[in-house]
């Protein structure tokens, strides 16, 4: 019999111990993960993206199914439209087999637009709008893009190769009002879910961040950028990953030295984490309840905790269904 109560999402800044608390929750709840991480669909980026495969696998249960990562090669560029298509597929064959779908990661936008119920299209290519742009500077499609009816993604204007494709995707809704329609959330019904953050003090965060960092460049983070570029994945290509891969990818190939790649890396780790935070705290302004619980929290106290929540909400559908 397949599922059909609300979903769990897990989520929280990074080095809160996300991974961990998932598998807990799933284990208690008999579910499946499916991570919403950006960076860990990436096959061969396993320290740098902290994927802690081996958290699944926990001794003496079931091992856990896990979703959504090592599912592109790196130097891939995944965006927000393939994960929801791939989002939907991981979560619907969860349920089909009766289990409880865990969206569980840190990407913000990634945990937004799943339990939002918006969805996007598969939208082409556009080969004469293209060829108009291609001798336009960044700062001239920046200014097209940012002129026009909303931004896809505000991290378009990065690269020219961005813009032109933001500015191809909004030409596109443009030419469609009625797919633009189903990008407003005030026209899509939103998918049934407890959403949980883990929640640490910044002392304690900072912490976390630098003693995990610390272990990352003792477990081989630079041998695993170098095997990464001895595969031909581009330098480009991993500085664009940003972060450990950034840093990591810079002091490799000379531009930086050690001592500023560590300094220059734990301060971004940790402004990641801030703005991680403040993607939350902005989630709630837009609507969405997070049940904030201590990252510290026993993972057998959290997952019992996760479960109760659940229940509730299940129960609550029940009542108005």
């Amino acid at each position: 019999m397949s599922y059909t109560g609300a979903l769990l999402a897990i989520t929280g800044p990074t080095a809160s111990g996300k991974t961990r608390k998932a598998v807990a929750a799933a284990l208690r709840l008999d579910g499946e993960v499916i991570s919403a991480d950006s960076r860990q669909v990436y096959r061969g980026m396993d320290l740098g993206t902290g994927k802690d495969l081996a958290e699944y696998h926990p001794e003496g249960c079931r091992d856990v199914q896990y979703h959504l990562i090592d599912i592109r090669p790196a130097g891939y560029k995944y965006n927000l439209q393939e994960f929801l298509a791939d989002y939907d597929q991981a979560e619907r064959g969860i349920r089909d087999r009766g289990r409880v779908p865990v969206l569980c990661g840190g990407t913000g936008m990634y945990v937004e637009y799943a339990l939002s119920g918006v969805r996007m299209p598969s939208i082409p290519e556009d080969p004469d709008l293209r060829k108009r742009l291609k001798e336009k500077s960044l700062d001239e499609l920046a200014s097209i893009l940012g002129g026009m009816k909303r931004l896809h993604n505000t991290t378009d204007t990065d690269t020219r190769e961005r813009a032109i494709r933001g500015i191809e995707i909004e030409e596109y809704y443009l030419r469609h009002p009625e797919q633009d329609r189903l990008r407003d959330r005030r026209n899509v019904r939103p998918v049934e879910h407890v959403l949980i953050a883990l929640d640490l003090d910044r002392d304690e965060r900072r912490a976390r961040i630098s003693a995990r960092l610390r272990r990352r460049l003792a477990e081989g983070m630079t041998a695993e950028v170098e095997s990464l570029l001895d595969r031909g994945v581009s330098a480009d290509d991993l500085i664009y990953y940003g972060l450990e891969y950034k840093f990591v990818t810079r002091y490799v190939i000379g531009q930086i030295g050690r001592a500023d790649m560590e300094r220059g890396l734990e301060t971004a780790i940790h402004q990641f984490a801030k703005r991680q935070m403040t993607w939350l705290r902005g989630m709630e302004r837009r609507g969405f309840t997070i049940h904030w619980l201590p990252a510290v929290m026993p993972d057998d106290d959290f997952a019992a905790q996760a479960a109760e929540l659940l229940n509730q909400k299940n129960e609550q559908l029940c009542r108005i269904g």
